[in-house]
């Protein structure tokens, strides 16, 4: 394989993940230079998700492009580190993976930052060394490194930011996060990561052993319940950011509020087992989600 068609698999494994998302990425309706940043932009956060999670494709590319040599590939931390050099080669000279190479117009076009960047990077690498959370303020403090910056970059991106704005993206963000944590646990307990507070844990007398049954009790259909309401409540904070914007924008950002509120939908259709896989919504209440939030209904 040529070092093209290596540039090429590594940004295609990485983008094609795009589908697989709550919300659209870079919907087809927007213009697109816009499409195309955008897409930039989620090409680095689900590269930087991929490796810490350690979902990288399989033969070690993505390393070796790094400069990490084999005895190091599988070593998170390491990886994160030679990430977040080759993006501050982005800013102030020629970055090595291909997903950095196509972010960099993208930087220099809209006048990004590197902090948003960095965050993301630091959400991965808290990954590997925080596995459990104790109280709700502590995963706030992490979705505003993991979930945050990406809201920010949209705005930047689309040239709409404003201090207002970015509370009000702030909250829609951290409450998609925390709707992506109740969708994963079983996922993320195989990962040894509990993103749910212990403090509400203990509260609804919820045990770690509890998320590893095949189907939810009383307790943590609680529980869950019981955070989704949260994140319910800060989209619903955060929704006025939908009626800030106007023309092909709003209808975006609706997108992204629309998917939470679906997402929280059907896990409560799911009647709150999130145990047996994440509970996914359909198209249509999706789109009924949409016209809910343009309308700035809740």
């Amino acid at each position: 394989m040529t070092g093209s068609d290596t540039a090429h698999a590594l940004e295609r494994a990485t983008l094609d993940k795009a589908a697989s998302e709550n919300f659209p990425v870079a919907p087809f309706f927007l213009p697109r230079d816009w499409r195309d940043d955008l897409m930039a932009v989620y090409g680095f956060a689900r590269l930087v998700d991929d490796i810490g999670d350690g979902d990288l494709a399989p033969g070690g590319a993505d390393a070796r492009v790094l400069g990490v040599s084999a005895t190091d590939a599988e070593d998170r931390l390491v990886l994160l580190d030679a990430f977040e050099k080759d993006l501050r080669r982005v800013f102030d000279g020629s970055p090595r993976h291909p997903l950095l190479r196509r972010l960099r117009p993208t930087v220099r076009r809209r006048g990004l930052t590197p902090e948003p960047f960095l965050g993301l990077i630091a959400a991965n690498r808290q990954d590997q060394l925080v596995a459990r959370y104790e109280t709700y303020d502590d995963l706030l403090a992490y979705c505003e490194l993991s979930a945050n910056p990406v809201g920010r970059l949209v705005l930047a991106v689309t040239g709409t930011s404003t201090p207002e704005r970015v509370r009000l993206s702030d909250a829609i963000c951290t409450a998609l996060q925390i709707v992506e944590h109740l969708q994963d646990v079983a996922e993320d307990l195989g990962r040894d990561r509990i993103y749910l507070p212990a403090a509400d844990m203990k509260r609804f007398h919820v045990q770690e052993t509890d998320f590893s049954r095949k189907t939810a009790g009383a307790s943590v259909r609680a529980l869950v319940a019981y955070e989704a309401q949260r994140a319910r409540d800060l989209l619903n904070e955060g929704a006025p950011l939908v009626g800030s914007v106007h023309g092909r924008l709003k209808l975006l950002l609706a997108g992204f509020v629309a998917g939470g509120r679906a997402a929280i939908r059907a896990i409560a259709a799911a009647e709150y087992d999130v145990l047996p896989g994440p509970p996914k919504p359909g198209k249509v209440q999706l789109l009924r989600e949409v016209g809910v939030t343009l309308r700035g209904e809740r």
